[in-house]
């Protein structure tokens, strides 16, 4: 871990993985497995990988998190074990979960616990409870910063005893810091339940709430008039305008939400929130990089910026006007990665499906390359230097590090 504020960010896949890692990241969380509540909306990694997974965090410096986190039945306790054993044997830092049966069992193999958000901790009574099994918690989403901070203090010993983890630490403190949020916020939602039978709470939303709806009145059929139709779709949360304050109030993890997006949505939601938390103890977390890092993080997948939820007070503007994504550029696939040498820096692509000019921003995503985004500075084409280039061309250009063939090549245009 390469600071004491955490970045921990999300890893749906082993393109996330490296993005995350490449970023900046000092830890990251992933699910194995259908027990975990992105079970179905992300690429998912087996029980067979988690192995691998420590593995790539360990070499890299980087905790790992994996997430047991669903609703747990009596049927699927044996599976939770053998997913629980297999995360012992791997030596991951921590297991994430929110069901007794899952948190006991791993406290009692000397697993690490980390209390997840489903938990719904709004109170220093369930923190001292969940103090027995766990040396991390995550906050409920629907507190106030205030409430936060007293939460820290006590833990910390402000005003007497600290409350300790199993390790003989202080609990560390976590909250959801960027990224999607639930109409529920931190409770446990039934739409997707009630209208299809597949629970959010088993990692199988149909994200029903993110739908366009009319509010009618049945006794006389009038429809009221709203501000938009996506009345049940929040905005994205996104605290970077006020990270100071979060970091100030005693938290320690800054979670990023996001096991189920892209793995460029992964690198840039990692890597601003890394340079701003480094910002603040060099002091440089002025305005101007403040609004830099919005923009930023606006050109990734977002349904709009809810700027401090809850945790500021702020319960106004947080519903989304569309149900998808708002971003500020959009990637389109215009080849892959033929070959690299690695001497001079060059890659070879072959453009299958677009164009290329100088100029062009592009995206480079691969399994183990992770994210790279860069400017295209040259081109060659045939050995000559060209300004563009098009679809069925096998061109050469120059990259800052190592990619690998078959990587996927996007072009990045302004939505």
């Amino acid at each position: 871990m390469t600071s004491k504020v955490e970045v921990l960010s999300p890893a749906g896949s082993f393109e996330s993985l490296y993005s995350a890692i490449n970023a900046g990241a000092d830890s990251v969380y992933f699910g194995a497995g259908n027990l975990n509540m992105r079970s179905r909306s992300s690429y998912n990694f087996s029980i067979k990988d988690i192995e691998k997974v420590v593995q790539i965090c360990n070499k890299n410096n980087v905790n790992s998190y994996l997430a047991l986190n669903t609703v747990i039945y009596d049927d699927e306790l044996i599976e939770s074990e053998k997913i629980l054993y297999s995360a012992k044997y791997a030596g991951v830092t921590a297991v994430i979960a929110s069901d007794m049966a899952v948190i006991m069992k791993a406290h009692s193999m000397g697993l690490s616990v980390h209390i997840s958000v489903q938990a719904n901790i709004s109170n220093i009574g369930s923190v001292r409870f969940f103090a027995q099994y766990a040396n991390v918690m995550v906050m409920a989403r629907e507190l106030s910063l205030k409430q936060i901070k007293d939460i820290a203090d006590t833990v910390n010993g402000v005003n007497g005893n600290p409350i300790l983890g199993p390790n003989g630490n202080p609990v560390r403190i976590e909250v959801f810091t960027h990224g999607a949020l639930c109409v529920s916020v931190s409770g446990k939602c039934y739409m997707s339940l009630a209208q299809y039978n597949t629970s959010a709470n088993r990692g199988a939303c149909y994200q029903n709430c993110r739908r366009s709806y009319r509010v009618i009145d049945e006794t006389d059929g009038s429809e009221l008039v709203i501000d938009n139709k996506y009345v049940m779709s929040p905005k994205d949360i996104c605290l970077i305008r006020y990270l100071d304050r979060i970091l100030e109030a005693g938290v320690s993890i800054l979670k990023l939400e996001g096991r189920g997006r892209a793995p460029d949505y992964v690198h840039t939601v990692t890597k601003v929130y890394r340079e701003a938390v480094d910002s603040i103890s060099k002091n440089q977390y002025t305005k101007e990089n403040i609004d830099n890092w919005e923009k930023e993080l606006s050109s990734v997948f977002n349904r709009g910026f809810w700027h401090g939820g809850y945790y500021m007070g702020k319960a106004l503007d947080m519903w989304s006007d569309q149900p998808d994504n708002k971003a500020a550029k959009k990637k389109t696939r215009i080849g892959i990665i033929t070959n690299f040498f690695s001497k001079i820096n060059i890659a070879e692509i072959t453009l299958k499906e677009g164009n290329i000019s100088v100029g062009d921003e592009i995206l480079i995503i691969g399994s183990t390359t992770g994210t790279e985004k860069l400017t295209v500075k040259e081109i060659r084409l045939e050995d000559k230097k060209v300004n563009e280039a098009g679809k069925g061309d096998i061109v050469s250009i120059p990259v800052e590090r190592r990619v690998r063939r078959n990587d996927q090549v996007y072009i990045l245009t302004l939505s």
